[in-house]
């Protein structure tokens, strides 16, 4: 029943999109589809393509409400603005996307971090492959970018089996934060921190990670010593630590007013990986 009401979503609301195209993306040897949402620039094309990852809430509840990124959001209006294509689907286990949560990492005390991000990974590979199969599509250098959760993943991602060579941007990315809803608890920051180095083994290009300075999901001395671990380990992420946003840095991407404080650094990050750096 749930798969017919992904398709009964997908007809309803991609007849005439008010919002984007809404899309469904098989992941291959798989029965589950995800659902996403496309966002193109109005004019012109083929475009250069940006998979947007999210985040997760939360609660179960939460997990199960959440849509699509709207073409309205600030960071998918930053990059159809600079002529991107953007994708931002629902992985398994968010919305209507189908499957369970496969990046579940395990009990408190003993999370298999790694293995999170590597399953969120596979979605994301997915994902990709659907955007660069669009005849809109540019099929060279796509840009995928990740918020916590979704940026984990995106670092997980970063490794031999990525389609094609992309450019990788992490935003607070991380697993484990609020446990049990208090902040600042992490559930087992060490194993995080082994998580990165077991990520930066598999990388292959270099990252920009971006944080706020006020993140309580993943304050600063953390996010420095699992960019640590992970460039040690053979990983190559640059961090970008920027000034406090609003009362909460976590949500400095999708955040109203939150381009402001990362558009300069993406985009210099952008133009360099254009010009091959």
């Amino acid at each position: 029943m749930r798969l017919w009401a992904v398709l009964a979503a997908i007809m309803l609301l991609g007849a005439a999109p008010p919002d984007g195209e809404l899309v469904s993306i098989p992941i291959p040897d798989s029965p589950d589809i995800l659902v996403g949402r496309i966002c193109a620039p109005r004019l012109g094309g083929p475009w250069n393509v940006a998979v947007l990852n999210h985040g997760s809430p939360a609660s179960a509840a939460q997990r199960a409400a959440m849509q699509p990124a709207s073409c309205a959001s600030e960071p998918v209006r930053w990059f159809t603005q600079r002529g991107f294509i953007v994708v931002a689907a629902l992985r398994r286990g968010f919305g209507l996307s189908t499957g369970r949560a496969v990046e579940d990492s395990g009990a408190c005390d003993a999370p298999d971090y790694a293995q999170s991000g590597l399953r969120g990974a596979e979605d994301i590979d997915a994902i990709l492959r659907f955007a660069l199969a669009r005849k809109d599509a540019r099929p060279d250098r796509p840009v995928v970018v990740g918020q916590s959760t979704g940026g984990w993943a995106t670092i997980a991602y970063n490794g031999p089996n990525t389609v094609v060579p992309a450019t990788f941007i992490s935003f607070a990315g991380g697993r484990g934060a609020h446990a049990f809803l208090k902040p600042p608890t992490n559930c087992r920051p060490d194993l995080l921190i082994a998580g990165g180095a077991i990520l930066g083994a598999k990388a292959q290009a270099s990252m920009l990670w971006i944080s706020a300075a006020n993140d309580s999901y993943f304050p600063v001395p953390l996010v420095e010593a699992v960019q640590h671990a992970y460039n040690q380990a053979g990983g190559k992420a640059r961090l970008a630590i920027l000034p406090s946003f609003g009362r909460e840095g976590h949500a400095l991407f999708q955040g109203e007013g939150g381009s402001k404080f990362w558009g300069n650094a993406v985009e210099r990050y952008l133009a360099e990986a254009r010009g091959g750096s």
